[in-house]
């Protein structure tokens, strides 16, 4: 069952979690893009409350498979703190939709403990079209702005951390 996850209080998380130069990436899946560009904005509005608005790199892919490469590459070159994946794979008449998903989370949580950097999953992994409407601004809220609070919240939580 789909529930909703509490989205961080913008105005308690703000700009001082990042350093000067440090970005937050998102990658956006355009496979599926009047779904992804809802959780696109749904992020970006969140970090805009947070005064992090400046500090996102925004990076499209085709589909939702591109998405880890993307964000191995995006660590490897870039001052990202971390990185957000956004996408939406609906089921079809195989099971193509299960081998995808589940490489994209196994591999989206290498890429987190392998960096020490969070990674964030925004995939929405459906069952049908209205499923993912409902969680990209319908009746279960928006994932990218919950995406978008847990970054927040696991980018403080970081550096209560390293002050220890």
């Amino acid at each position: 069952m789909a529930g909703r996850l509490p989205v961080a209080d913008a105005t308690t998380l703000n700009a001082d979690i990042l350093r000067k130069r440090e970005k937050i990436g998102i990658i956006v899946s355009d496979w599926n893009s009047d779904i992804t560009l809802r959780l696109l904005k749904g992020c970006c509005t969140v970090f805009e409350k947070a005064g992090l608005l400046n500090h996102l790199v925004i990076v499209h892919v085709p589909g939702a498979f591109e998405i880890p490469i993307t964000i191995s590459r995006l660590l490897q070159r870039k001052k990202c703190s971390g990185v957000i994946a956004l996408g939406c794979v609906i089921k079809g008449e195989t099971k193509h939709d299960d081998y995808l998903n589940h490489s994209i989370a196994k591999t989206l949580l290498e890429l987190a403990v392998n960096y020490d950097k969070p990674v964030i999953n925004g995939v929405l992994t459906t069952n049908t079209k209205k499923q993912a409407d409902d969680r990209s601004g319908g009746k279960w809220g928006n994932k990218g702005e919950e995406c978008a609070g847990a970054m927040l919240r696991l980018l403080g939580t970081f550096k209560i951390i390293d002050t220890l």
